[in-house]
């Protein structure tokens, strides 16, 4: 009992000291210079979301152009790196859309782009053909593009209804509290 305990430990310890190359790469969707312009975007609402929703439709684009080329291993595992990528860009473009929601900022023109937007993804991502090497990628693309669409199809309900009783507020980057 006691020689299983000391085998578990050094495994355990063993994976603790593994080199960083031996780990899973954190992938970051987004290139230096789009950062920076999301950064700089960071006070404006309305650009922020809208660079986000360029760089997803960027990606879109990408991963059209990946399903006519021919299916090797490599392909699939590129597929599956940029459907991952495409869903964090969503779920970060949610986040985004959550905070500006919070602080009143009058989005309704962007949301009124993105739910036609993230109609188009999904139907775009549930058209793409099931394989292993991507498909729970594909399915979580799928399920973040569908949360998307709820989300801005709500928010653009609550904004259309808070700017018909605020009007004096429409068009305001954000409410500063009192």
């Amino acid at each position: 009992m006691r020689t299983a305990y000391v085998v578990a430990m050094l495994g355990t310890c063993l994976m603790s000291v593994m080199p960083a190359g031996a780990q899973r790469r954190h992938r970051d969707p987004l290139t230096p210079v789009q950062i920076d312009k999301i950064r700089e975007a960071g006070i404006y609402p309305q650009e922020r979301l809208k660079l986000y929703a360029d760089y997803v439709n960027e990606h879109m684009e990408g991963i059209k152009q990946l399903t006519v080329r021919a299916h090797t291993p490599a392909w699939g595992s590129k597929m599956d790196g940029e459907l991952q990528d495409l869903t964090a860009l969503m779920d970060e473009l949610g986040s985004n859309l959550d905070q500006y929601a919070d602080r009143k900022a009058d989005l309704r023109k962007e949301l009124k782009s993105l739910t036609e937007d993230t109609q188009r993804w999904a139907t775009t991502l549930r058209a793409l053909p099931s394989a292993p090497a991507y498909d729970l990628s594909r399915k979580d693309a799928i399920a973040s593009a569908s949360d998307l669409a709820d989300d801005a199809a709500e928010s653009l309900k609550d904004q259309t209804e808070y700017f018909k009783e605020h009007k004096d507020q429409s068009g305001q980057q954000r409410v500063e509290p009192n």
